[in-house]
């Protein structure tokens, strides 16, 4: 069963009176999962600090006993709605529990507080999100029904109806995350047909978390009215295919000064001596998803493992060409799986590289 979307036109453009839609989005208690509800605004707020608290019921998305529902959302960060516009928001939120305390999978709440803590250090991120299309039949979006595409090869970067499958998409998701106001950097077709990448970044501090998680919600909001199915699982099609990552590029303010270099090869000593903590911190089930997908294989350093190197796809941990041709810049961690927390990821190259601290 479909709904005609262009039906729906019809009423966007009806007044709302001054009244705003606010959709407050949170992260459910799966930790990959995201929830939204919409509640109306007389006025317009210019900072998530004027909005009100507002609840749910916990039972219904994992985060709470039915005894004990309700939940609190707490506004942190606006976004403009580019589905309903007319001047509504987007809130993303945290959950807290009735003593205010996070919930299990409010990861932000500790992410803050340790950007807090090196905040003098103007820690950068640009996190690259893949993901794949799939139909509702679950099969991945242009595949044939009983077989398989070309090999992998023709389909990274590419450019025709036989090899870029489903462009509308992602270039719906582009304008509606800058629309959003969404630090949306770049985006491209992937190696396996039907998997996609954008871009997030540079973010300072918090906002990187905030921004990645706005932006896949749009997706999904964008996905539902193309009538395909988002999937950021890091290995959705075993086999000689790629998986989807979210590799994490990270700087300080030292690493970008002249003789960064041996700074950013000063962390990476740190990151290699801390392989297993970051691993259980780079998908939401302490490593299982990732089993799949850092196998050695595909452009992936192997789970048990550490490893970098200069412009090395498969190492852990990236230094780009350019960036060691300069001695400053970033490095770029490729461990984060497809469906990691953002904050979570962050919050664990800061503990180990900038604060030393895994003193949770």
């Amino acid at each position: 069963m479909e709904l005609d979307q262009t039906l729906l036109s019809r009423y966007h453009s009806l007044d709302q009176h001054g009244k705003v839609l606010a959709t407050y989005i949170w992260v459910d208690g799966t930790g990959e999962s995201l929830r939204g509800k919409t509640k109306t605004l007389d006025n317009a707020p210019l900072h998530a600090s004027e909005l009100p608290v507002w609840n749910f019921d916990g039972s219904s998305t994992g985060q709470s006993a039915g005894h004990n529902s309700d939940v609190y959302l707490k506004p942190v960060a606006l976004y403009k709605d580019p589905f309903t516009r007319a001047g509504n928001i987007l809130v993303m939120c945290e959950t807290l529990k009735p003593d205010n305390s996070p919930t299990d999978t409010n990861r932000r709440d500790s992410c803050f507080k340790v950007m807090e803590r090196c905040k003098d250090q103007k820690p950068w991120f640009g996190i690259e999100q893949e993901y794949t299309l799939m139909g509702l039949d679950g099969r991945p979006f242009g595949w044939p029904k009983n077989g398989f595409p070309a090999p992998q090869g023709p389909f990274y970067c590419s450019v025709g109806i036989d090899r870029a499958y489903g462009r509308a998409v992602m270039e719906a998701h582009y304008k509606a995350c800058l629309y959003a106001g969404i630090k949306i950097a770049g985006t491209n077709a992937e190696v396996m047909p039907a998997q996609w990448e954008y871009q997030v970044g540079p973010c300072e501090g918090i906002t990187m978390g905030d921004e990645l998680w706005v932006s896949r919600y749009i997706l999904h909001r964008v996905c539902e009215d193309f009538g395909v199915v988002c999937s950021l699982d890091p290995k959705p099609v075993e086999g000689d295919w790629n998986g989807a990552g979210a590799h994490c590029n990270f700087s300080t303010l030292a690493m970008r000064k002249e003789g960064g270099i041996a700074v950013i090869n000063s962390a990476i000593e740190k990151l290699s001596v801390k392989q297993a903590q970051h691993i259980s911190w780079y998908d939401p089930k302490d490593g299982v998803d990732n089993q799949r997908r850092l196998t050695g294989r595909h452009e992936t350093a192997d789970i048990h493992t550490f490893s970098s190197g200069v412009a090395h796809r498969g190492a852990s941990v990236r230094i780009p060409r350019q960036v060691n041709k300069d001695g400053m810049g970033y490095l770029e961690d490729r461990r984060p799986s497809s469906n990691c927390d953002p904050y979570r990821v962050t919050e664990a190259l800061i503990r180990t590289t900038v604060l030393e601290d895994w003193n949770l």
